[in-house]
């Protein structure tokens, strides 16, 4: 069971439930939401995508309408396990 870093006081809304319950999985060390930013696009959901393979896991972008956040999660998952993980919380 991994932990699930709370350094920022703003996140994205909704993105904390599902981080909370992608953290219950064994295999995830750690999930640490980082930067907010704007996104030139509009989403009307939330999304998460996976970004890019980072030393001890993976960088993923979660958006929701004009903002974007940058989440680190720490895992030994590869990388088409833990994007299915992440379809199945953000269902």
């Amino acid at each position: 069971m991994g932990r699930l870093v709370l350094n920022h006081s703003t996140n994205i809304e909704g993105l904390i439930p599902i981080l909370k319950k992608l953290a219950l999985n064994i295999n995830i060390k750690t999930i640490t939401p980082a930067v907010i930013s704007r996104a030139r696009g509009n989403s009307s959901r939330l999304i998460i995508r996976l970004s890019v393979k980072t030393i001890n896991g993976y960088k993923a972008i979660a958006r929701k309408g004009k903002t974007a956040q940058e989440v680190f999660i720490s895992t030994d998952l590869s990388k088409d396990k833990l994007k299915e993980l992440i379809e199945i919380y953000n269902n």
